[in-house]
């Protein structure tokens, strides 16, 4: 074990927000923090790293054990380029390079006894060197800030003109390549495109410390968890298992609670309805009968009514006007900005009712295009068409549709006049904004709060085109959920662009990928996506672009695959010592008890004995001989 939380407790102003919280972490295990927005996932992470006291309990990391903590605000230095802000993390090997070079330019005008003395130093300056993995540490740096999505282009850029998101990166590569006992992550993959997140999975998955993730990446956690431990109304709960695996088991556990509620409730009812039968006999035996169930009535403990955290959150999303059935042609569509081409010679369409998620690396101009569709910005050649009574409804990162000065109650009620108190309400309630949330100023609200009142909005409007730019942005999960239930029932027609590949897979019926300028299709989820990537790149671009644009993916799988094969043979290797030693320790021992058994006086006179118990002795020490040979052979392989 290698970290113990044991009953911790924290309130905020009288407010519980951690309730006796107990979990532990098993070296090398791979767990999740889950929960709602302000179920006091990251006041748990600051308890644990020490940056917040716990009101009660306690935390134990074990006996010379390291940690390392990503926060969502990581800090980095400013002054530094980004080589050399993860470069810092090598300092000591820097060092150590650098001693050794002057040890080298030394010793080539040294004689006798200083060159004697020097070259025991250099001797002990290359150890260290090469134990601390100093002639790697150079090619690993460079490959922590390509799989970040760092270009070699970019590595002598000042950390301080890197925006929060890229900044957040940098640090995460920092404490990659610290590789502490524990590493603590709180949403990691935020600031990653895709092929970022899929190599920080492979870096995870094979990570030889412990980790504990904080995200609403579902996907992320699917691919990564081992644990997952969940935090709701101030209480933790351990499920075993990825994601998929905890959400089964606490559906189960929510109807079975259910079940067991409605049960107990029927009893009772059932128990009363008796009682009152008894008295009304207004008989002696059957008043006493009547008390004598009373009081076990008053004995039982009765269970809480189970939350049913979906059932008030329900979203309709309905058109109120069908559109044609071609809803958006595309053709010859392209954009720069100034040397920067985004992309070109762009055609496609989408049919009524069609879902279409947009893929692609950050920066490739999936916004963009959104917002050329909106009228935003326009192209820099071809065309685009709306069919027939396509009404759009624009849902951007940016939230430009909301009004600072007004309340979440005049955002809703100042746009849509004909609705009564009662009916906001009930509209903000499915973004779970109650009681006097409603009164808040959009100025004084989060980031994914105005993301929920933006599609409060948008659920509102008369659309039947929704056009989304990173939807689940700042949801968690639940509100995700919820979305995903609401888009999966709406008849209209989506496209939208996301990096949440679990809301891809459970929403998108078709894929655009715009990759090296182009965009290709895909006609299904992120899954379909993940297995035809590479035949359809080869088939839909020329042989140079597909090559660039498959490498990414290739690349990771190839190391993943190769890292999965390293691990096997280590395993197997590892394997085979232990047998080795186990085999000849048990040999030693028989050696051992061969020797004194013939020491004593009663074999020493029996021939037939000594010769029996040497000819066993012999045949072991061939054994051993052999086995030794193999131990060397295997522990020199390691």
């Amino acid at each position: 074990m290698i970290l113990s939380c044991q009953n911790l407790s924290k309130a905020f102003l009288e407010v519980p927000v951690l309730k006796n919280v107990s979990f532990h972490i098993e070296e090398n295990e791979k767990a999740a923090i889950v929960g709602i927005n302000g179920a006091g996932k990251t006041t748990l992470l600051r308890i644990i790293v020490g940056e917040l006291p716990a009101d009660e309990g306690l935390v134990v990391l074990s006996k010379d054990k390291s940690l390392g903590y990503l926060s969502q605000n990581a800090a980095v230095d400013t002054s530094n380029t980004i080589y050399d802000e993860l470069l810092s993390v090598k300092r000591h090997l820097v060092d150590l390079e650098e001693k050794m070079r002057r040890c080298e330019e030394d010793m080539k005008h040294a004689e006798g006894a200083s060159l004697e003395e020097l070259m025991k130093q250099y001797v002990t300056l290359t150890h260290a060197f090469e134990t601390g993995e100093g002639y790697t540490y150079r090619s690993e740096l460079t490959g922590v800030l390509k799989g970040l999505g760092f270009g070699e282009e970019e590595f002598q850029k000042s950390v301080g003109t890197l925006s929060g998101g890229q900044k957040t990166r940098v640090a995460l590569g920092k404490l990659l390549l610290q590789k502490p006992d524990l590493i603590i992550l709180d949403e990691p993959t935020n600031h990653l495109d895709m092929n970022s997140i899929a190599w920080l999975e492979t870096y995870l998955l094979n990570y030889k410390g412990a980790v504990i993730i904080v995200s609403h990446d579902r996907y992320f956690l699917d691919k990564i968890a081992t644990k997952v431990i969940e935090l709701d109304q101030t209480r933790a709960t351990v499920f075993q298992g990825n994601y998929t695996e905890y959400a089964r088991k606490k559906e189960e556990l929510r109807r079975a609670a259910w079940n067991a509620y409605l049960n107990q409730q029927r009893e009772i009812r059932h128990q009363e309805e008796v009682i009152e039968k008894l008295r009304s006999f207004n008989r002696e035996k059957s008043i006493k009968r009547a008390e004598s169930r009373e009081k076990m009535l008053e004995k039982i403990e009765v269970l809480e009514k189970p939350t049913e955290v979906k059932a008030d959150m329900r979203l309709t999303l309905t058109p109120r006007r069908v559109s044609g059935g071609d809803v958006l042609t595309v053709r010859d569509l392209g954009k720069s900005f100034g040397s920067l081409k985004l992309f070109e010679h762009v055609d496609f369409e989408i049919r009524r009712g069609e879902h279409v998620a947009i893929i692609g690396d950050n920066g490739t101009g999936k916004t963009t295009l959104l917002r050329i569709l909106n009228g935003l910005l326009p192209p820099d050649c071809g065309t685009f068409r709306l069919g027939t009574n396509v009404e759009i409804g624009y849902y951007d990162q940016e939230h430009h549709v909301l009004h600072p000065e007004k309340t979440l109650f005049e955002e809703i009620s100042d746009d849509y006049p004909y609705l009564n108190n009662t009916e906001i309400r009930n509209v903000l309630a499915a973004f779970l904004f109650t009681g006097e949330d409603v009164f808040k100023k959009i100025e004084s609200i989060s980031g994914g709060e105005r993301g929920r009142v933006s599609l409060a909005k948008l659920m509102l409007s008369n659309a039947n085109f929704l056009i989304l730019d990173e939807p689940t942005n700042h949801l968690d999960i639940l509100s995700k959920e919820i979305l995903e239930d609401a888009l999966n029932a709406y008849t209209g027609t989506v496209l939208y662009v996301s990096h949440d590949r679990y809301f891809i897979n459970k929403t998108a019926q078709r894929i655009l990928d715009l990759t090296a300028g182009q965009f290709v299709n895909y006609i299904g989820n992120y899954d379909y996506y993940l297995e035809k990537h590479d035949a359809v790149m080869t088939a839909a671009l020329p042989r140079e672009k597909a090559e660039t644009a498959a490498a990414p993916v290739t690349e990771s799988r190839q190391d993943w695959k190769a890292r999965k094969e390293e691990q096997a043979r280590l395993r197997k290797q590892e394997n085979d010592l232990k047998k080795c030693e186990d085999k000849i320790s048990s040999l030693e021992e028989r050696q051992s008890s061969i020797e004194k058994e013939m020491s004593q006086p009663e074999v020493a006179t029996n021939a037939a004995r000594l010769q029996e118990l040497a000819k066993e002795a012999g045949e072991i020490s061939s054994q051993l001989e052999a086995l030794y040979e193999l131990w060397e052979t295997l522990a020199s392989a390691e």
